[in-house]
């Protein structure tokens, strides 16, 4: 593999970007424009006449225990009888879409996500697929990418039973932190054990990929501590561990009010734990495939990276190219075609509009010209760390040096400080500054580099 990394407190000074990864572009944020039901209908029957093959989102909102560290607009409650009424909302969703869809087109990609899937008891989550079976063109097969969010407080042996029973052959163990005093101050109280119970069930049951998740700068948290909570999740080997960086943002997500400013760790401390996890994965054979994400080399994604196939879009990182993505349930985002939209974030107006047998109100956008060619920069950089800009004036018909000339100077001075290499040909990032790739990114996400005549503004109605 060539995309090992090295370190620079330098570069971590000036680049290094906390939160969430900026390269799923366009961002939900931009989301501004009302899309009616007759323009995603539009979207459905064109994605039916290309025969695309497609990935299934599906969002469980409710978590039964508040997450301090939260971004996600999940509903926190301990009544589990709340899933039945939006089960079957969901369902009456599944199958209004689904009507507009080829049986043929294939599924490569379903992902359940949240808040926590598992709210949903074992017949609920039965029910749940067989929907999506009833209604969809779902092969179980260890070459599908079927993969569901895990709470390990929230699962035991039997569950992944059933989930396994059910098709899902990858799970993300999602972690956070190990230490009690880290645990207390996000709320998030948790066992090594009821993890490790997890892995092995994974492993039994024959799970094809198994990722762990950690995050460090939380409240409480230690150079010394996160590596003991690494340590721990390296010894259970899973296929790929996602390390990401917490950013309070108690202004934007209000659940962080509960956090103390004053137990963050500092600057310092951050750069260490960062510095430090990365040799600690380099030793234990993961490789940096980018965006906080690490996996063994002989995982799906460091082989796609390695062949140059591997893709980056709404779900994250696959290996599926090429798919529409069809989002159900609250906050759930589709992409069809150049289509772009997010379900309301309401749970009433959700579950209204779908027992009224109406697709639920949504926000979005049509992606034009110019924030196509971001996207593909973006693209590019999170799964490459390599644009080739040869490519994006044969599919674009732009010149690339001229396109960009706004933004060449910012790029250049990152070229002197060792971030990157560019020239009228390649952009290319360092192997030092792979890690901070996300600031290149965000710079391709925010510039306003495009002059007027490139931007190319489509009424969604017309362009369907």
């Amino acid at each position: 593999m060539t995309n090992s990394t090295g370190w620079s407190s330098k570069l971590f000074n000036q680049y290094h970007r906390l939160g969430n990864p900026c390269c799923i572009y366009p961002a939900p944020e931009q989301f501004q424009q009302n899309i009616s039901a007759f323009e995603r209908f539009s979207a459905l029957r064109n994605s039916n006449k290309t025969q695309r093959s497609l990935t299934l989102n599906v969002n469980i909102p409710f978590s039964a225990n508040a997450c301090y560290y939260g971004t996600n607009k999940n509903i926190v409650t301990k009544d589990r009888s709340r899933s039945t009424a939006y089960l079957h909302a969901l369902e009456q969703e599944i199958r209004l879409v689904a009507q507009h869809i080829d049986s043929q087109q294939p599924v490569e990609q379903l992902h359940f996500g949240g808040g926590t899937p598992t709210f949903l008891n074992p017949n609920e989550l039965r029910q749940l697929m067989g929907c999506l079976k009833d209604n969809f063109n779902i092969s179980s097969n260890n070459f599908t990418q079927y993969s569901i969010d895990i709470d390990p407080r929230e699962t035991d042996w039997s569950t992944m039973g059933v989930l396994r029973d059910i098709g899902f052959n990858r799970v993300n163990i999602e972690v956070q932190g190990l230490d009690p005093k880290v645990q207390r101050a996000i709320n998030r109280l948790q066992t090594y054990e009821q993890t490790q119970n997890i892995v092995e069930a994974a492993r039994t049951l024959q799970f094809r990929t198994v990722s762990i998740s950690l995050i460090y700068g939380l409240p409480k948290q230690t150079p010394h501590s996160f590596a003991n909570a690494l340590a721990d999740v390296i010894k259970l080997m899973p296929d790929r561990i996602t390390v990401r960086g917490f950013k309070h943002q108690p202004t934007k997500y209000p659940i962080q009010q509960r956090i103390n400013a004053a137990d963050l760790p500092s600057a310092h401390c951050i750069e260490k734990m960062l510095r430090d996890a990365l040799q600690q994965l380099n030793r234990a054979g993961y490789t940096y495939i980018g965006m906080d994400h690490f996996a063994l080399a002989d995982d799906d994604f460091a082989s796609a990276q390695e062949d140059g196939t591997l893709q980056y879009g709404i779900q994250g990182y696959s290996t599926c190219a090429n798919c529409d993505t069809l989002g159900f349930g609250v906050s759930a985002i589709s992409q069809i075609g150049e289509l772009y939209y997010q379900n309301t974030h309401d749970l009433n107006a959700y579950q209204t509009a779908c027992n009224n047998r109406q697709l639920p109100t949504a926000q979005g956008m049509l992606c034009n010209t110019d924030e196509q060619i971001r996207r593909s920069v973006i693209q590019a950089l999170a799964c490459q760390f390599t644009v080739d800009f040869s490519n994006l004036e044969r599919n674009y018909a732009i010149n690339a040096r001229a396109y960009f000339h706004a933004l060449w100077p910012q790029l250049e001075q990152m070229q002197d400080a060792g971030l990157l290499s560019v020239n009228a040909q390649l952009l290319k990032m360092t192997q030092q500054g792979r890690l901070f790739t996300q600031a290149v990114c965000q710079l391709f996400a925010d510039a306003d580099y495009a002059a007027a005549d490139n931007v190319i503004k489509i009424p969604i109605t017309q362009a369907i």
